[in-house]
C-alpha cells in the first residue's frame, strides 16, 4: 500500500475559523439588528447560497478574477455561483414573486456571501451580510429612511455619536461630471468610479493613478486604469475633494449631476427630522464601486482606529453601506422596478466592536461538576438537573481524566465555577463550589484535591438546595 500524503490542517487564504465569545457577541449583534430592522416595518426572507451565474449577474469591481469575482462551477447544463451579496438574488426572488408581493416590498435578510477576491486585513472571502431593502419605490423618502436605518442600528449595537458617521452623496454626481468630461465608454466609466472609490484604501496619488494608465500595489500586482486624460483625471480628484454640500452647485451644469444635487438635498432635508441628523453628512468620496447603483448612495464609516493582526492601529473605515438600485430588477421584468437599501457587514462590525470592548459578554461557559467516582454518576446528574433547569449552562466532566485533568480542563473551558461532589459531600448533602472567576489557578501545580481545596481561589461550600442560589450569585 502506498504512504497516504499528510495532509496540512490550514485553511484556504480569505477564509477563517471563529468560536466561543466571538460568536456569541456576533449572534448578539444579529438579533439587536433584526429587532431594529423589525421595528421599521422590514420583514424577513431567506434565498438559496447558489443561485444561476447569470442571474446574479458580473457586477462586482473585482473584474480580473473568473466570474467578475464570484465562487462558480458548471452544474449539468447551467453555471451557478456562491452569491456575492444579498441584493442580487432578492431581485432574482422579487421577479418571480411579483403578483403576491406588497407593493412596495421591505424585507430584511442575514446570510453569508462569498467573493472571490484578493483578501486584505479585515476582508475575507466568506463573511455574513444583514440587508434591509425596499423594492418598489421612487420616493427619496424610501432612501432617506435607509439612512436613518443605519444610523439607528448603529446607535442600537452600542456605538456612541462620535464613533460613526454615515456618509450620503449620489451616482449621479459622478456620471454626471464624466458625461461633461466626454468620457463616453460605458467600461471608462465604470473603471473611474470603481477607481474613485478606492479613495480610503489608496489615496488621492493610488485613484489618480487608477483614473490614468494603472497603479502597482506592495505585493507588485497591477491594475489597469481608466485611461483618462490628465485633464479629466484633475476633474474627478477636485470633485472628491470638495468638503460640503453647498460647494457643489457651481460644479457642473450637466442635467444628471443636477438631478443628483436635486436628490441629495431632498434626503438631508428628510433626514433633518432625526434625533441623529448630525450623524448623516454628504461625501463626495462616496461612489460605491458595484456596478448596479442608479442614485442615492451611502456608507457607514467607523471613525476611531482599530488594531490589525500585527499591532498596528489603522483606519477601520466603512462597516456598511448601500444605495438606489432602480435597473437591477428589470433584467427580469423588462420594466423598470425601483428598489433602494442597505448592507451591514457584520464580521466587520463585530471587530470593531469588539477592539472597543464596549461589549462585555456575559460568560456563556458551563459549570464543570468533576466526577471523583463513576459509581456516583446518578448524584452528579442531580445536580446537573438542578443546574439546567434553572437555565444554567453546565456539564459533568465526560473525559477519562485524573482531578488535575478535570481542573486543566475547567481552566480551557473557561468555566465559571467547579462544583465538588465527593462522598463526604454527598454524605453530608452538601457541595463544594470553586469561584474561577476571581482568578485562575495553575492547575499544573494541583496534584490532589487536597491541593485545590486548599488553594487560593474563592471557594465555598453550600446544602445541595441551595447550590442553584449560589451559582447564580457567582455569574
Amino acid at each position: 500500500m502506498s504512504k497516504q500524503k499528510k495532509l496540512k490542517p490550514e485553511l484556504a487564504s480569505g477564509f477563517r475559523d471563529r468560536k466561543g465569545n466571538e460568536l456569541i457577541l456576533k449572534d448578539r449583534l444579529i438579533e439587536i439588528i433584526k429587532r431594529n430592522f423589525q421595528l421599521f416595518g422590514f420583514e424577513p426572507l431567506e434565498t438559496p447560497g447558489f443561485e444561476l451565474s447569470e442571474n446574479i449577474g458580473k457586477f462586482l469591481p473585482d473584474e480580473d478574477r473568473p466570474m467578475a469575482g464570484v465562487f462558480g462551477f458548471k452544474d449539468e447544463k447551467d453555471w451557478i455561483s456562491l452569491r456575492y451579496d444579498l441584493t442580487a438574488p432578492l431581485a432574482r426572488y422579487v421577479s418571480e414573486n411579483f403578483d403576491n408581493l406588497s407593493k412596495p416590498f421591505k424585507r430584511y435578510q442575514v446570510g453569508s456571501v462569498w467573493r472571490n477576491e484578493k483578501p486584505g486585513p479585515g476582508r475575507y472571502r466568506e463573511f455574513t451580510q444583514i440587508d434591509a431593502d425596499i423594492v418598489g419605490t421612487k420616493s427619496v423618502s424610501a432612501d432617506a429612511d435607509m439612512c436613518v436605518l443605519l444610523v439607528d442600528t448603529l446607535n442600537k449595537c452600542g456605538l456612541d455619536k462620535n464613533e460613526y458617521l454615515i456618509k450620503v452623496s449620489n451616482r449621479k454626481l459622478i456620471q454626471g461630471l464624466l458625461e461633461e468630461l466626454k468620457v463616453t465608454s460605458d467600461l471608462k466609466k465604470l473603471t473611474a468610479i470603481r477607481a474613485a472609490d478606492k479613495l480610503d484604501r489608496v489615496g488621492i496619488s493610488g485613484v489618480k493613478a487608477l483614473l490614468g494608465k494603472g497603479r502597482k500595489d506592495k505585493s507588485g500586482d497591477f491594475t489597469k486604469g481608466a485611461g483618462l486624460t490628465e485633464n479629466q483625471s484633475e476633474e474627478i480628484i477636485n470633485f472628491l475633494k470638495i468638503d460640503s454640500f453647498s460647494k457643489l452647485g457651481n460644479l457642473s451644469s450637466n442635467l444628471t449631476f443636477k438631478e443628483g444635487i436635486s436628490e441629495l438635498n431632498e434626503i438631508l432635508e428628510l433626514t433633518k427630522l432625526n434625533k441623529f441628523a448630525d450623524r448623516i453628512k454628504f461625501s463626495s468620496a462616496v461612489v460605491r464601486g458595484i456596478e448596479y447603483y442608479t442614485g442615492a448612495i451611502f456608507e457607514a464609516n467607523l471613525l476611531f482606529k482599530v488594531k490589525n493582526k500585527k499591532g498596528k492601529e489603522i483606519e477601520f473605515g466603512s462597516v456598511g453601506g448601500g444605495g438606489r438600485y432602480d435597473d437591477l430588477i428589470s433584467r427580469f421584468t423588462q420594466s423598470i422596478y425601483p428598489a433602494t437599501g442597505v448592507s451591514i457587514g457584520l464580521d466587520r462590525l463585530l471587530y470593531a466592536i469588539t477592539q472597543k470592548k464596549m461589549e462585555k459578554i456575559k460568560d456563556n461557559n458551563p459549570v464543570v461538576i468533576c466526577v471523583f467516582d463513576k459509581k456516583q454518576m446518578s448524584q452528579y446528574n442531580k445536580l446537573l438537573t438542578l443546574l439546567r433547569s434553572s437555565n444554567i449552562n453546565s456539564e459533568i466532566y465526560c473525559g477519562d481524566g485524573s482531578l488535575k485533568a478535570q481542573m486543566k480542563y475547567a481552566d480551557k473551558r473557561n468555566a465559571p465555577a467547579v462544583i465538588l461532589y465527593g462522598d463526604n459531600e454527598i454524605k453530608s448533602g452538601i457541595v463544594t463550589i470553586k469561584n474561577l472567576k476571581l482568578g485562575k489557578e495553575a492547575s499544573v501545580d494541583l496534584k490532589t484535591r487536597e491541593d485545590w481545596t486548599s488553594s487560593k481561589t474563592a471557594q465555598i461550600t453550600a446544602k445541595v438546595e441551595n447550590l442553584v442560589d449560589e451559582i447564580k450569585k457567582l455569574l
